[in-house]
């Protein structure tokens, strides 16, 4: 296995290559490594080409073309293909002054979730609770700069009500197989308090999306996601992530696009997993019509992330974890454990903190409690000074 750049714990397990920002870098170790499989994993370089580059130099490759990549890249270009293709999601109304902003916010009857348009590495979301706190994130994002050219357009959208899920699917393009429903935690607060975040944890699968829900997905969300792609002329390989508001009525309506597998969901899915991924992976990617229409089934996992003091306005690195190492030997031997890093760098023995979210920590189970259990325990063998943790992930689902 091969990985660039890599990171000291992928080093671990993978040939890790820091190589320049480039195209032609990553396809030429590519090449020279002999890869048969290559799966671009941050969506930066998706937007950027990355994947039509790997394909035309003959590559299989998980990753949709740049056109299709637009719909995480932009929220204002997602909302308009949402739009354009009949797909339920919250009104919107998307603004580049202030002025324009200002007027469209008053326009609200209740404050509107405020998100920079571009991408923000999960962080460009304010959940306004009053129209001055949805009027202060607009000043931050057009005159403060405080997300650079990812905020200079802004997306202003009705506040939905319901229970989020995350919805992940695998597709050629035309076929999709979808995989267990999660649920995620953006709040940095227990009781989904504090501001918005990457992720504070996850877990699969989500109650909230049953039977007849997956079914409205797929009918009402995905397949003409998909179709409309194809419509337009944007050849979509690879993951698609769907964040949903589900009502009281079992109805979904899009928040927004990924265009890829993100984290901590895929931390959940990918420990819980119950067949094989890769011949998956491969037979979306050679597009031949191989993969199979399906669900991907898996156990209960659940992942908790453990987070640097200071996040998620900042991070602070440096800082050891303690017992980190024993807790991934106690992992290893056992496969209902798994501990993923974010986060952090080797100190000689010693692991470091790296930036915000530093671990996910994660565990499976035949039933979400043993799995949660089995986490938190391993999460207990950690200790970070400052580090933040939710106790309460999964709590809705046990309920």
């Amino acid at each position: 296995m091969v990985a660039s750049p890599g990171s000291d714990a992928l080093a671990e397990i993978a040939d890790c290559f820091t190589l320049g920002p480039s195209h032609a870098e990553q396809v030429a170790l590519a090449q020279r490594e002999g890869v048969e499989l290559a799966i671009v994993g941050p969506e930066a370089p998706l937007v950027a080409g990355l994947g039509d580059v790997l394909r035309a130099a003959g590559i299989p490759t998980i990753g949709p073309s740049a056109a299709a990549a637009e719909l995480e890249g932009s929220k204002a270009a997602a909302k308009a293909f949402m739009s354009a293709h009949g797909i339920p999601s919250a009104r919107h109304v998307t603004v580049s002054s202030m002025a324009e902003g200002l007027a469209a916010i008053r326009s609200f009857e209740r404050p509107p979730v405020v998100k920079a348009s571009g991408l923000a590495a999960g962080k460009g979301v304010t959940v306004a609770e009053t129209h001055a706190e949805a009027e202060a994130a607009l000043r931050a994002c057009v005159e403060g700069g405080r997300f650079g050219l990812a905020g200079a357009e802004v997306v202003l959208e009705q506040r939905l009500h319901g229970q989020e899920a995350s919805f992940f699917v695998l597709t050629d393009g035309t076929r999709a197989a979808c995989f267990e429903p999660c649920q995620d935690h953006k709040r940095i607060g227990e009781g989904d308090t504090g501001p918005n975040t990457g992720g504070m944890g996850a877990y699969a699968p989500a109650p909230i999306v049953d039977e007849a829900v997956r079914g409205r997905i797929m009918d009402r969300v995905v397949e003409p996601t998909l179709a409309g792609l194809r419509g337009e002329g944007r050849p979509f390989v690879g993951v698609l992530f769907v964040g949903l508001m589900i009502d009281e009525g079992g109805a979904p309506q899009v928040i927004e696009y990924n265009v890829r597998f993100g984290d901590p969901e895929v931390q959940a899915l990918m420990l819980g997993l119950e067949v094989p991924l890769v011949p998956r992976l491969l037979a979306a990617a050679r597009g031949r019509g191989e993969l199979v229409d399906e669900q991907l089934p898996g156990m209960p996992a659940a992942t908790v992330v453990m987070a640097s003091a200071g996040y998620p306005e900042s991070s602070t690195k440096g800082v050891e974890l303690v017992g980190l190492g024993e807790a991934m030997r106690v992992a290893a031997d056992d496969p209902n454990l798994a501990i993923f890093h974010a986060g952090t760098r080797r100190d000689g023995a010693r692991w470091l903190t790296n930036g915000g979210r530093v671990l996910g920590v994660s565990a499976r189970g035949e039933e979400l409690r043993a799995a949660l259990t089995r986490a938190y325990g391993l999460v207990d063998r950690i200790t970070l000074a400052g580090g933040q943790v939710r106790r309460d992930i999964g709590a809705r689902a046990l309920a």
